[in-house]
């Protein structure tokens, strides 16, 4: 039986075309999600999909336990309220004392629909709040729909790559945007996606002191919470802490999702948490949109209540249950996610022994963690002619063009999808990738 690797060019690009993808090698996350699907389907070759940090282990039985019951009970026949679940709220503020060590009233700990609808709440409030300020700074490499969230928003942005800017030499690049006037808020994820580099504690200060000099909103999206594995931060109440910009400014919104930590990213609940601060301070430009001044009551009662009044009442439940049991020390989320760093290790080395490079390769002055997500380049490849010649060999990624890189070269993989099942089959296509380009 001939090997059906290579997949033939023309029956890609073909399949690309009909799904309205011009260009396989530039595509976005979700289109190579459905270019990869069909493909798989006219073939009958399965891919070794690295495009979508989708979880890889199961949710938690005590989440779903909590969320059947509370069905049961008949919660779905009841709204929830807009700012949440008393015991979420609760529940969340006791999560985040003992595993980052910050105290945030119950009150600014508020459910959403996923981190994304939080990031999006949080850009409808906080990039209104001065008439001279047109919106975000994003530290790139980052997710891209946070961009395309200030697109259909119609609000300004403005990024760089963090790569060469690391330690003190963040300090001149934030401020050269921050002293500009321009900017109302700023977006990072720590760790980040795609680079896995992580923002240490002076780097966190430094952010944290120009966000208060410049009055700029922090908004820090905590989506792979204790998955920098170099850390065990599993013990609720004992140090080491999960790094949080909230140790050193009152000017922040975390976002906590229960997607990657929980597994439970089917039920897109996560939770917004507001420093007591910032939420209650009064912006007077907020009542150009909205009925009230107040930062938190906006958020809550003007954005959220636009966006879906309210997270899923089922969810916040199972939520909840998972967080207490967390902070009770009955449960703990990080074994199970582990995997992701030995998976991540495991598949660096077959890239690497292939000809391929690790694009993002140090976190400062050491190699990058093992987690989520890493970064590879094949030499004499850009990044979209990379993603191209990888799908006809079964293997899917995003480039990190999209992601706003200034690395072009290079590719995002995501290793939720690739269990050591697959080890074996990535091993044997990325052999022939190598000899044929050899």
């Amino acid at each position: 039986m001939n090997d059906p690797i290579p997949i033939s060019r023309d029956l890609v690009r073909s399949i690309a075309e009909k799904a309205g993808i011009p260009a396989p090698g530039k595509a976005s996350i979700r289109e190579i999600v459905a270019l990869v699907n069909r493909v798989e389907k006219e073939t009958g070759i399965p891919f070794v999909r690295m495009e979508m940090g989708v979880p890889g282990v199961k949710p938690p039985e005590i989440a779903i336990e909590a969320e059947i019951a509370a069905l049961k009970q008949g919660v779905a026949s009841v709204y929830p309220p807009i700012e949440g679940v008393a015991s979420l709220k609760q529940e969340t503020s006791r999560f985040l004392k003992l595993f980052l060590d910050v105290d945030i009233d119950p009150a600014g700990c508020i459910p959403t629909c996923g981190s994304m609808q939080g990031s999006c709440a949080a850009f409808l409030t906080v990039n209104r709040t001065d008439r001279s300020k047109e919106g975000t700074l994003f530290i790139d490499p980052g997710f891209p729909v946070h961009k395309q969230q200030c697109h259909v928003l119609g609000h300004d942005f403005f990024s760089f790559d963090i790569y060469d800017y690391r330690g003190e030499k963040l300090r001149d690049k934030l401020e050269s945007y921050f002293k500009t006037g321009k900017i109302s808020s700023l977006l990072y994820s720590n760790p980040n996606n795609p680079s896995w580099i992580c923002l240490n504690e002076e780097e966190l200060s430094i952010v944290a002191e120009l966000a208060d000099r410049y009055d700029v909103v922090v908004i820090e999206d905590l989506a792979y919470f204790g998955m920098d594995f170099r850390n065990d931060i599993s013990k609720p109440g004992v140090p080491p802490f999960q790094p949080t910009i909230a140790k050193y400014t009152d000017n922040y919104i975390l976002l906590f999702s229960s997607s990657k930590v929980f597994s439970y990213a089917g039920q897109r609940i996560a939770m917004m948490a507001v420093s007591d601060k910032l939420f209650t301070k009064r912006y007077p430009d907020l009542l150009r949109y909205y009925t009230s001044d107040v930062l938190g009551h906006t958020i809550i009662y003007g954005a959220l209540y636009a966006l879906s009044a309210g997270a899923s009442h089922s969810a916040q439940i199972a939520l909840a249950s998972v967080l207490k049991a967390s902070s009770d020390g009955i449960f703990n989320p990080f074994t199970e996610i582990r995997q992701y760093g030995e998976r991540a290790m495991v598949m660096k080395r077959l890239f690497t022994g292939n000809g391929f490079r690790i694009v993002y390769d140090m976190d400062l002055d050491v190699p990058i963690a093992d987690g989520f997500y890493f970064t590879i380049s094949y030499p004499g490849y850009t990044g979209s002619q990379l993603l191209e010649e990888l799908l006809y060999y079964g293997i899917s990624a995003i480039t990190l063009d999209i992601t706003g890189s200034t690395r072009t070269e290079g590719l995002r993989a995501c290793v939720s999808q690739v269990g050591p099942a697959y080890f074996p089959l990535l091993e044997e296509r990325l052999q022939k990738f190598s000899r044929d380009h050899a």
